[in-house]
């Protein structure tokens, strides 16, 4: 099956599911492996020896998602950028309750993106904090920092969902991880 017919495919899924048609059945077939390579590519960038694995981080978001009764999907990109939100809820909440039961051991992540060429270790709530900051700024530049690092989606997909342009998706992009950088640098513990 094609890239695109995949996409339709997708879309027209969940426009059923929006319908209140009993589609996930079919519609998670179409987006597990994608939601799995996601869920892997961030958690490769975790401190090692995290315990969550990319199966039951996909499996976590896949049960909110199917308790959003109301979700009103516009497309697969629309759900890959709601993925991408509740996998950074899950694993932000993750490193909460890690923190509260051992204080001393710092949640880690390496943020090659956010950071710009360099590789830089961030504690994940501070990043977490970092990007809830950005969106008080800009809620733009904050969703589109989520559904970049979070949700691993392209340039391309990220103006699709933010009803943008890539050009401008590509230049706030830019702009985005100067200011995440800076706020890390001068918030690190």
């Amino acid at each position: 099956m094609s890239a695109m017919s995949t996409r339709r495919d997708v879309t027209e899924l969940l426009q059923a599911w929006n319908r209140g048609e009993k589609v996930l059945d079919e519609l998670m077939p179409l987006v597990y492996d994608e939601l799995r390579r996601a869920a892997s590519r961030y958690l490769r960038q975790e401190r090692p020896g995290h315990t969550l694995q990319p199966t039951a981080l996909v499996n976590e978001a896949y049960l909110r998602l199917v308790d959003r009764r109301k979700a009103n999907w516009q497309d697969r990109a629309h759900f890959l950028g709601v993925a991408a939100k509740i996998m950074r809820n899950i694993l932000v909440d993750h490193a909460r309750i890690r923190r509260a039961r051992k204080r001393d051991v710092a949640q880690t992540i390496v943020l090659s993106e956010a950071a710009g060429s360099v590789q830089k270790e961030v504690d994940l709530l501070g990043l977490d904090e970092a990007l809830n900051k950005l969106a008080g700024l800009d809620a733009g530049y904050g969703r589109m920092v989520e559904l970049r690092f979070f949700g691993g989606l392209s340039i391309e997909e990220t103006a699709e969902v933010m009803g943008s342009s890539p050009t401008t998706v590509k230049r706030d992009w830019v702009l985005s991880k100067s200011i995440l950088h800076r706020y890390l640098e001068t918030h690190a513990t």
